[in-house]
């Protein structure tokens, strides 16, 4: 399939109201087709594989093409200024985190991680935190040492209380806590740790992750 016409199939499938959703769950909508996520996947699968074309779909910065230029990225493909290039135009956390969880199969995953934590702009630092938290959910090879490493990065950064970037923060902490007993055990310590830094943001980061490890069996 050609650039021209997939953007004509993405806009026989929009939807007002679905657009309309997004806003209220905190999607940026003002590019927006509101197409299910379902049937951004179903379509990418007929596609198959293309950068090329990922790359075309990229640059209308329609909101839905962004969707699906990453759900047709072969990922281990990308050069790192690739990578760069993708974070510096993330404008909705639902692009961001969809990018990231592809980003895990990336040789460059765990620097990249590192790297983005410290970065300001709110959306490129949540997608350090984002891939972390997908790197303990999908590496299944990694071993506890490379997951141990995010703790103090993330007690370092829990002072940060913008809503997407705490949301994440809290969200890597939670995945790394459920990895396995182990980890919960050093999650639930830092925490802790995070909870007596007293601000607002590492107190409502460190509560709802403690709540969580309470609750679940690794």
């Amino acid at each position: 399939m050609q650039l021209a016409e997939i953007l004509e199939e993405l806009k026989s499938l929009s939807n007002k109201k679905n657009i309309e959703g997004m806003g209220r769950f905190g999607i940026n909508n003002t590019k927006a087709l509101g197409i299910n996520i379902p049937v951004l996947r179903t379509l990418a699968k007929h596609i198959g594989k293309n950068n090329e074309l990922a790359f075309e779909l990229w640059s209308t910065e329609i909101h839905e093409a962004r969707l699906l230029a990453i759900f047709i990225t072969d990922v281990k493909k990308l050069t790192e200024e690739q990578l760069e290039s993708w974070l510096q135009d993330f404008d909705s956390w639902d692009v961001c985190d969809q990018a990231c969880s592809i980003f895990t199969k990336h040789p460059l995953a765990y620097k990249k991680a590192i790297e983005w934590t410290s970065r300001q702009e709110e959306f490129q630092k949540r997608a350090g935190f984002s891939l972390i938290a997908s790197l303990a959910v999908h590496d299944k090879k990694a071993d506890d040492i490379q997951l141990i490493q995010f703790l103090p990065i993330i007690e370092r950064e829990s002072y940060d209380d913008r809503n997407f970037v705490k949301k994440a923060i809290n969200w890597a902490l939670r995945q790394i806590g459920k990895r396995n007993s182990s980890l919960m055990q050093l999650a639930t310590e830092a925490a802790k740790r995070i909870y007596d830094q007293g601000t607002p943001a590492a107190k409502w980061i460190a509560s709802d992750a403690l709540r969580e490890f309470k609750k679940k069996t690794v």
